[in-house]
């Protein structure tokens, strides 16, 4: 199997490449940049083939993907600067990565037959309630400029290709790039005390685990929307709060810095809004036997004995 995977200097392009590089098959990277620019940990990514990409030129797109004639591409490349997105001068070009770069590769796709992998978000829902959001619920309705170019992305895969896997994540972390655990134990190590919002509600998903599951994924033709993030050991930890990750990371890490609960409001600083309820449901992947990720507290682990933090 030929697979050609979009953001490969980010968390999860890092980790679907070794995954596939694992099982035989053969990756072809992409990003914007000139080479591979991501850790240099000398897995299998950093001299795997890599091809400058931008993935809003939809004549570069089309002349790329041809020539590699691949079976599946799995689509990471996104704008995940929330808040930057929400900049007037930003827009435009968030929706041009978000909507227009995804439409360019579920064109070709769609030109050379291949199967499309869509990472997307529980940002496209209003993150009001508590009930967690089901994969193949229509009921849209995005807080802020991100998760409305997640969702034009979205519509457009569907809109153009049957073979398709949109699959909406939530609070990723890998070894590959920033993410809130590396943040919050960087700040931990100088600080006496934290603040940590506790009224956001969700799940973190391991981009190594992911990686696997989407490479289960492509070797089927199981097609449609689902929700990935990781399980909880327990059914009271199904759903958490920032809060509550952060606390069992610093527990894991072994950091005694005191995490203070407060309010979204309370915390103030953000310039998007963001979604107050995270929650995804995930049992559509046992339904149509995909194995689950494992629990976020066993992926903690993992991820802090790999990290070097």
């Amino acid at each position: 199997m030929r697979v050609f995977v979009t953001g490969v200097n980010g968390q999860l392009g890092h980790d679907v490449m070794n995954e596939l590089a694992k099982r035989g098959y053969e990756g072809f990277g992409s990003d914007l940049q000139s080479a591979y620019n991501g850790v240099q940990d000398d897995t299998a990514v950093t001299t795997m083939p890599y091809t400058t990409l931008d993935i809003t030129d939809q004549e570069t797109v089309e002349r790329v993907i041809s020539k590699i004639k691949p079976d599946a591409v799995v689509h990471c490349a996104a704008w995940t600067a929330v808040d930057m997105a929400e900049d007037d001068d930003k827009v435009e070009l968030v929706r041009k990565v978000n909507a227009t770069g995804t439409q360019n590769i579920a064109s070709v796709c769609k030109k050379i037959g291949c199967k499309m992998v869509y990472l997307s978000t529980d940002y496209v829902f209003d993150g009001q309630g508590t009930e967690p959001w089901k994969p193949d619920c229509k009921d849209y309705k995005p807080v802020n400029v991100y998760g409305q170019t997640k969702l034009e992305g979205e519509l457009a895969v569907a809109r153009i290709l049957r073979k398709f896997f949109i699959v909406r994540i939530a609070w990723v972390f890998g070894l590959n790039g920033k993410n809130f655990i590396k943040t919050m134990i960087n700040v931990g190590k100088t600080h006496n005390s934290v603040r940590v919002v506790n009224d956001q509600i969700g799940t973190p998903t391991y981009t190594l685990d992911l990686a696997r599951l989407l490479v289960d994924m492509i070797e089927t033709e199981k097609y449609g929307y689902y929700h990935a993030t990781n399980e909880g050991e327990t059914p009271e930890t199904a759903y958490i709060s920032w809060y509550d990750f952060c606390c069992e990371f610093y527990r894991q890490y072994g950091l005694n810095t005191k995490v203070i609960p407060v309010t979204t409001e309370e915390y103030g600083l953000s310039k998007a809004a963001r979604p107050f309820n995270s929650r995804l449901d995930k049992s559509k992947l046992t339904e149509m036997g995909f194995e689950p990720l494992p629990s976020w507290q066993d992926a903690i682990d993992r991820y802090l004995k790999e990290a070097n933090l």
